[in-house]
C-alpha cells in the first residue's frame, strides 16, 4: 500500500552566526522559498526561541562561536516537541568524514556553503525527499 506523500515543512528555524549569510538565507528562505522562518544568530538564541516557534525543520551552521552546530542540535533534541524535528547542516566543511559525522549525529544531510539563494529551497526539498525515500512533494 502506497503512503500519501508528506508536504514539505514550511516553518524553519535557521541558525547562522554570520550576518551577511543570515541576510542572504533569510531572503532565500522567505522570499524565494516561501518558508516561515525564525532566524537566530547563535545556538543559545535558537534554544530560547525554538519551542515557541515550533519548527518543522532546523537548518544549522556547523561552525559558530560558543555553541557549534552539532552541540546546538543535541541541545535542541532535549526540548519537548523537538526530538524528531529534521536537521540539515549548512557548512563549507565537506570532507566525506565530516559529512558522515554530521549524519551519525542525526542530521538528514548537508547543504554546502556558499549556497545559491535561488536554489536553497530546492536543495532542502531534495534532502528531505531523499531521507523520506521519495515520500515528500
Amino acid at each position: 500500500m502506497e503512503r500519501e506523500p508528506q508536504s514539505l515543512p514550511r516553518k524553519i528555524l535557521y541558525v547562522e552566526d554570520d550576518p551577511d549569510i543570515r541576510a542572504v538565507a533569510e531572503i532565500a528562505l522567505q522570499d524565494v522559498g516561501g518558508f516561515t522562518t525564525a532566524i537566530c544568530e547563535s545556538g543559545a538564541e535558537a534554544l530560547e526561541r525554538a519551542s515557541g516557534f515550533e519548527p518543522e525543520l532546523i537548518l544549522l551552521d556547523v561552525m559558530m562561536p560558543g555553541m557549534d552546530g552539532p552541540t546546538t542540535m543535541q541541545a535542541l533534541r532535549r526540548i519537548d516537541g523537538l526530538e524528531a524535528v529534521p536537521v540539515i547542516f549548512m557548512t563549507a566543511r565537506l570532507q566525506k568524514s565530516e559529512i558522515e559525522e554530521y549524519q551519525a549525529l542525526g542530521a538528514l544531510g548537508v547543504i554546502p556553503k556558499p549556497f545559491d539563494p535561488m536554489t536553497l529551497a530546492e536543495q532542502i526539498a531534495e534532502i528531505l525527499t531523499d531521507a523520506a525515500g521519495g515520500n515528500f512533494r
